[in-house]
């Protein structure tokens, strides 16, 4: 299949929705394509995303760079596989084999969802700059990716940035992953939604974060604790990713981080307020800037890493720095 570097086909496979784009080297997405995750087995997945894939190699006429794929974890980058927790059908699924089937010739490149989404603000959003970057999603869950010196970290299976597992409370509410405690526990959308509900607020229609969010921003004192209590679970992830690896930045995004003028000042008044080694506090939080797209921009981002293996992706040249928020 001939080659474009200019042209990447770009694959998201989240648990509700399997969306692909071309993404140009700009980080321009164009032709997308997106569909609910359908039920049930295996195979019915994949062929939801299969016909995706085709139509997309027929637009572009066959002439791509490669295809990268942000996945839902877990997964092991060195086979292939995905195990996504919300697509049961999928374990240990041969995905980077069945898209490579598609595109004869072609590399096919695969890493997590949030990794996915830090490369992207590290290239084209609010991560430009960043020697050190943490890209956090606040949603559904809390995932996260690192991007060193333009490098995404990947960890021995491709897992390396599950933050939202930090145990911060041992005592604290149980964890879809079984744990107690855990930022995703705390800080997720459905979880301050829940904990504000046991605490007696009223939403006014469907109990969720948008309603939550409006309440807040008319002054429910309930509402605003919930997202005070979110930012703070959020600002104690990034001592953490702080202290072990130093980033210089974060970059927040998914749909809690909607909310920016709630969660955003949560944050910073938790990171300013706590004593502690300067480093772990000298750190620039920003919102995403990429949105939605950002996890099939990043995916685009791993094919155009030369010399990189599946799952893998090398540094490219960023481009030029954003304004510090300091």
């Amino acid at each position: 299949m001939p080659r474009n570097p200019d042209l990447a086909l770009a694959v998201d496979v989240g648990g509700t929705k399997l969306a692909t784009a071309l993404v140009e080297v700009d980080g321009t997405v164009t032709h997308r394509r997106s569909a609910a995750t359908p039920p049930g087995d295996a195979d019915a997945v994949w062929l939801a995303l299969a016909d995706q894939v085709r139509e997309l190699v027929a637009v572009a006429g066959g002439a791509l760079t490669g295809v990268g794929i942000a996945s839902a974890a877990p997964m092991d980058v060195r086979t292939g596989t995905v195990s996504p927790v919300n697509i049961p059908g999928w374990r240990g699924f041969p995905l980077v084999e069945r898209v490579a089937a598609l595109v004869p010739g072609l590399p096919v490149r695969l890493a997590g969802d949030a990794v996915c989404m830090a490369l992207a603000e590290y290239h084209h959003g609010a991560g430009r700059g960043s020697d050190a970057l943490l890209g956090m999603v606040v949603s559904t869950g809390i995932g996260g990716g690192f991007v060193f010196d333009g490098r995404p970290h990947l960890g021995a299976a491709g897992n390396a940035g599950h933050v939202g597992h930090f145990v911060l409370d041992p005592d604290g509410p149980l964890c879809p992953c079984g744990a107690r405690g855990c930022a995703e526990a705390i800080a997720s959308g459905p979880s301050i939604v829940r904990w504000a509900l046991e605490r007696g607020w009223s939403p006014d229609g469907d109990a969720d974060g948008l309603s939550l969010a409006a309440s807040a921003h008319a002054g429910d004192p309930v509402a605003l604790a919930a997202f005070h209590r979110s930012g703070e679970a959020v600002a104690r992830v990034i001592t953490v990713a702080a202290a072990l690896c130093e980033v210089d930045r974060v970059v927040v995004g998914g749909g809690v981080a909607q909310a920016w003028g709630l969660l955003g000042p949560a944050i910073a008044d938790s990171l300013g307020g706590w004593p502690g080694l300067d480093f772990m506090r000298r750190v620039d939080v920003l919102p995403a800037l990429l949105g939605v797209d950002s996890g099939l921009v990043g995916a685009a981002a791993l094919v155009r890493s030369p010399g990189s293996p599946a799952g893998g992706a090398a540094a490219v040249p960023r481009e030029s720095a954003a304004p510090s928020a300091r």
